[in-house]
């Protein structure tokens, strides 16, 4: 077993923008797999500068650690990703191993495309991670893949803006009704948007800033909220349900706090908006603060980040994250391959360093040193950590991600547009639930 050093690596083209943070942390042994083996890969590039000198130096580490192996990269952007990969394994090609949201891989597992891959395969137990995470892999019985990392996202806020609409900069909403208040506030005494609402249709953007609020006021699509969900039952016309729904209709229509663009916008229209102080307070990830700071260094004083509101029945946030999975097209010669490769990208370093905005699917990684200098570096990161306990994951269905980004986001347009009551846009939503569910029999 050949060993080298955290120095040698870097020398042998690691990082470089990495290095004097690296230099600070204990040398690691790396340990050579005599494993051979080839496969596909399919990953979203990175994009900030840290996550793509995290990535290269991965790359490198990787050659360094599996010189039997060889890994073709093919590079997806997130928005093609989805239906791409849809119409590849349909067609008996696309990646051998890929790295996919936590919402997308039930509908593969389900589907028959999906080697089982569970965390005895790769040196691990159920205890290196969240149960909910590792329960987002699991399709009748049988698990098919591993989280790489695990997140929440964060409620955002000016307290510039909070200011001069005569609302105190250090007091963000406490509850979800105080969001509609504090954004009707600061319509009125400063015309700029209060909340950044997103409710684009078939668009992830919206889900994830909806679902919260529906889940904070007891509503759900299925039984998702419950410690030991079975996700036979749709529950989506409650009482609870239309609250949340009223809230988004009145800060829309009757108040008009929000931007009239709502209906159309994504987090990158939402982001411009808050950017030109259009919109005052948002959903996002602790990333946004470096994107946010890099277009505009003024915004460091007044950007605030907290968590989400409470509702009247819990305070939630999606817990979302990203899996790792082998497809089962792949050759078995080269099966193991991809579990040595996995073995890798999960352990704590890797769990931290590919995850620099998020938090690592390895529970080892958050006592590594890695956690520790990520937390000095992104502002904010632990404000979206510590929501993780009370995350909710979308329902481990097949037709999760239908479900979340066409038929919750129909539902907000036919109540915000008038097209039909909130009771009935309710009904509707039920009905296509239903609908989406029966195909699958």
């Amino acid at each position: 077993m050949n060993k080298i050093s955290r120095r040698d690596f870097m020398k042998m083209g690691g990082a470089a923008a990495l290095a004097a943070a690296l230099a600070k942390i204990a040398p690691f042994a790396l340990a050579q797999s005599d494993v051979t083996g080839e496969f596909l890969q399919w990953h979203v590039p990175a994009e900030t500068p840290i996550d793509i000198a995290n990535l290269t130096s991965f790359q490198e580490y990787v050659k360094l650690a599996l010189p039997g192996v060889t890994i073709n990269w093919e590079f997806l952007s997130y928005a093609d990703m989805l239906d791409k990969l849809r119409v590849a394994v349909r067609g008996g090609g696309g990646p051998h191993l890929a790295v996919l949201p936590i919402l997308w891989g039930v509908e593969f597992a389900a589907g028959g495309f999906l080697r089982e891959l569970t965390p005895e395969m790769v040196g691990l137990t159920a205890d290196n991670f969240w149960a909910k995470a590792l329960n987002s892999n699991v399709w009748q019985g049988t698990t098919y893949g591993l989280p790489t990392n695990n997140e929440t996202m964060a409620f955002i806020y000016n307290k510039a803006i909070f200011e001069q609409a005569g609302l105190d900069p250090e007091k963000p909403p406490a509850t979800w009704a105080e969001v509609a208040e504090f954004s009707r506030q600061i319509k009125a005494n400063t015309g700029v948007s209060g909340l950044g609402m997103v409710a684009r249709l078939n668009h992830g953007n919206t889900p994830f800033r909806f679902m919260p609020v529906m889940w904070a006021y007891g509503g759900s699509v299925m039984d998702e909220t419950e410690d030991n969900p079975k996700f036979e039952e749709v529950r989506i016309n409650s009482p609870e349900t239309r609250a949340a729904l009223q809230l988004h209709y009145d800060m829309y229509v009757t108040d008009e706090s929000v931007p009239l663009s709502a209906l159309d916008n994504s987090q990158t229209e939402n982001r411009e908006l808050f950017l030109a102080r259009q919109v005052s307070m948002m959903i996002s990830h602790p990333s946004e603060f470096a994107v946010l700071t890099d277009a505009d260094p003024s915004m460091a004083t007044e950007v605030a980040y907290v968590q989400y509101p409470e509702g009247p029945v819990r305070r939630a946030a999606v817990f979302g994250g990203s899996n790792i999975h082998v497809f089962n097209h792949i050759d078995e010669a080269n099966v193991a391959a991809t579990h040595e490769y996995a073995k890798v990208r999960l352990n704590p370093e890797w769990s931290n360093r590919l995850a620099w905005f998020s938090n690592p699917g390895n529970l080892d990684g958050f006592e590594d040193p890695y956690f520790e200098l990520r937390k000095s570096q992104v502002k904010f990161l632990e404000v979206g950590t510590s929501m993780l306990e009370f995350g909710v994951p979308f329902p481990v269905i097949p037709e999760a991600a239908e479900i979340m980004n066409l038929v919750i986001p129909t539902m907000i347009h036919n109540a915000l547009t008038k097209t039909m009551s909130i009771d009935d846009a309710v009904v509707d939503a039920e009905a296509k639930i239903q609908e989406v569910l029966a195909r699958r029999a």
